[in-house]
């Protein structure tokens, strides 16, 4: 049997993430194309490599330090916190 969708909470909005999806493909599904912003310039990024090498795409995680969200699975219940109107990079 498949496992069911689930919800992720995304800056206090739930949103689906699928079973084997990873963060960024939940937020991409869910049309968030950019999660945080520059400290220098105040550019939005968001997935651009999607193999954990450029580091564009960091949220935190249930109040924890930034990791990668193309890295990083999404799992039932996890709380994301992005930097789309903050000062600079989480």
């Amino acid at each position: 049997m498949a496992e069911q969708p689930y919800l992720i909470k995304v800056d206090g909005a739930d949103i689906p993430a699928g079973p084997d999806q990873t963060v960024a493909a939940a937020l991409i599904a869910a049309d968030l194309v950019w999660w945080r912003r520059t400290r220098r310039y105040g550019r939005p990024r968001g997935l651009f490599c999607g193999i954990g090498a450029c580091f564009d795409c960091l949220v935190r995680i249930d109040g924890g330090p930034p990791v990668r969200a193309c890295l990083t699975p999404a799992r039932n219940g996890m709380i994301i916190d992005t930097d789309r109107g903050g000062e600079g990079s989480p």
